[in-house]
């Protein structure tokens, strides 16, 4: 128990955070089962008693409260999970007993809330549509590997499939394949199919909107030893996006002295091209739980391209007075409770928990959006619904989702361009509405083929576009089995990060990958530019990735510096060049029309 003793008065305003406070387990567990008593209050330093009892290292307090069912995803005022608190206390039961119950969490939950969004899309109109993700990345050694994608999809009444081909990343290449997610809604529950064409496998789901997973149990969430370790010895990273001050700007078109607001047409709709500017991907690392050892190697893997790539980086560091009579590793600057608890008092750098050691880097991204305000298609009301439900099994679409949620201009966003990763932008396209009704259609027409303005007017034009209720079958001959939502939940956002951070680094292997991609063809044949990408910075090593070798092995191979190096500067050269072709264009440009001004 904290040596410093929390007042009546204190008790009274905060029950569980003062019993947290003093690791008084006892009364936490009676304090807890009173109704007044809310599990999930915030402080004046803005923790829930769960964050306050980790960031205290006080386990006893942190059993209770999670087995009363206290939220272990919510973050605290400083954006930072419950989870991530728990590795910065560098203590492995504390990290074991967190992550199991978050699993446990994302197991029981994957597809909470699927019914309802079924239920919402029920009513509006049947429709098929294309999504072209195209992946891109400004350095070169990487270019050469990235993917695309086109996304299928079919929705009619309460019934959705989406197919994809591009599953995920393994051993240094893009694992291809063709997947089938077929989601069907009824009134009291809904029915999920993952349809494995290559292996002709179907994994089934039925759930109901009331009652719980069955077979997900806390038990089959323990965490592996070596996971906990791994978490325990890496940086704690966390990647957002910074939209507060996101600004949308009509693009011009023509030359000095006649310029206009640009169009294109895009799939035979005409649209309105705008930047996307004020948008940063902020990169924020903790490190206060590493050893020194671990602190170094990380230093060097970010000095290869610290020098090289122009972001905004900022350190802050929290000191500690152990020298004080009543600090503790904990609670190093000694922080009483009566400070802490009053929301008057100025506490400045002083914190409770390990003192942190943070840095900060902002990189920004400019994109692209084109809106149009003649598409068939309602965002809100037709592809965001799909969006989300995507977002549960695939973090790209998940990336997207929190895209598509800003305040867009008027119209529906017929391409657009987004950063997924560190080095990764994604420019997704939406054609081919209401091009075909079954999957026999899909399979005969090329992927975004292009059409004329004529004919996508008269597809917009079709009122009583009806998919065929065959789309949502799966052949009679493939073998059928109760699906696995209760397997360990990984986190593919990461694992991708660390691929990519290994394909930029090792890229003497890059020749295995050649010919993984995609053709593009038709209406998809354009690609973005390396000036329009997003230059940002790919991180050192990798936080919460599965299964997947350790990168220390990589990075100590046979130095990859010159050949990142090299990269580096041949990507800046052709910046320059293009900057340099563009200014020489617009020069000449504007010498003829003074010329054609002034010869009479």
């Amino acid at each position: 128990m904290s040596t410093a003793n929390v007042s009546e008065d204190i008790r009274v305003k905060f029950p569980l955070h003062s019993a947290v406070w003093e690791n008084d387990y006892r009364r936490l567990e009676e304090q807890i089962t009173l109704p007044q008593n809310e599990i999930e209050a915030v402080d004046p330093r803005g923790r829930t008693p769960l964050h306050l009892a980790v960031s205290l290292g006080h386990l006893e307090s942190v059993r209770v409260l999670l087995r009363h069912g206290a939220e272990v995803t919510k973050e605290n005022c400083m954006n930072w999970t419950v989870l991530q608190e728990a590795v910065s206390t560098g203590d492995p039961e504390m990290v074991q007993l967190v992550l199991q119950r978050r699993d446990y969490l994302k197991a029981s939950t994957a597809l909470g809330g699927v019914p309802e969004l079924l239920a919402k899309i029920r009513e509006s109109p049947d429709f098929y549509m294309e999504m072209k993700w195209e992946f891109t990345s400004w350095i070169p050694l990487l270019s050469r590997v990235c993917p695309s994608d086109v996304c299928r999809i079919w929705k009619s009444g309460a019934c959705l499939r989406v197919d994809a081909t591009l599953l995920g990343f393994e051993n240094m290449t893009w694992i291809r394949g063709r997947r089938s997610y077929i989601f069907r809604g009824e009134d009291s529950c809904a029915e999920l199919m993952e349809v494995n064409h290559d292996d002709e496998v179907v994994e089934t789901e039925r759930y109901n909107i009331s009652q719980e997973i069955e077979g997900v149990t806390l038990e089959s969430m323990q965490p592996a030893e070596q996971e906990v370790a791994k978490r325990l010895t890496t940086a704690i990273v966390n990647t957002y996006l910074d939209t507060k001050d996101i600004a949308f700007e009509r693009n011009k078109s023509g030359i000095w002295g006649w310029r206009a607001d640009k169009t294109e047409m895009v799939n035979g709709f005409e649209a309105k091209v705008f930047s996307v500017n004020n948008v940063n991907v902020v990169i924020r690392t903790r490190t206060e739980h590493l050893t020194d050892e671990e602190k170094a190697r990380i230093k060097s893997e970010r000095n290869v391209l610290e020098s090289l790539l122009g972001t905004v980086e900022q350190h802050i560091s929290a000191q500690g007075d152990m020298t004080l009579e009543y600090a503790t590793a904990t609670n190093p600057t000694a922080i009483t409770p009566e400070e802490y608890f009053d929301s008057d008092f100025e506490l400045g750098n002083r914190d409770i928990g390990r003192p942190i050691e943070l840095s900060i880097r902002t990189q920004k991204f400019k994109g692209t959006l084109w809106m149009s305000e003649d598409h068939p298609l309602s965002l809100v009301e037709q592809v965001t619904p799909i969006i989300d439900l995507m977002a549960r099994t695939s973090s790209h679409f998940a990336r997207l989702r929190d895209f598509v949620t800003l305040k867009f201009p008027p119209g529906f966003p017929v391409k657009l361009e987004i950063p997924l990763f560190h080095v990764l932008n994604a420019r997704i396209t939406f054609g081919s509405v209401n091009k075909c009704s079954t999957e026999e259609e899909a399979n005969t027409t090329p992927a975004g083929t292009p059409t004329s303005p004529g004919e996508e007017e008269e597809a917009a034009a079709l009122p009583l576009f009806q998919v065929c209720p065959s789309v949502f079958e799966v052949p009679v001959h493939y073998h059928r089995r109760g699906g696995s939502r209760h397997a360990h939940v990984s986190n593919d956002e990461d694992l991708l990060q660390y691929a990519i951070h290994q394909s930029l680094l090792e890229s003497h292997t890059a020749p295995r990958q050649e010919g993984i991609s995609d053709d593009g063809d038709g209406e998809f044949t354009d690609v973005m530019p390396s000036s329009q990408s997003d230059r940002s910075i790919p991180e050192g090593v990798l936080v919460e990735y599965e299964d997947s070798p350790s990168p220390v092995s990589s990075l100590s191979a046979s130095s990859p510096d010159s050949e990142l190096r090299l990269a580096m500067e041949l990507s800046a050269r052709a910046q320059q060049e293009e900057d340099r072709m563009r200014k020489q264009e617009e020069e000449e440009l504007e010498r003829i029309l003074q010329l054609s001004l002034t010869e009479k």
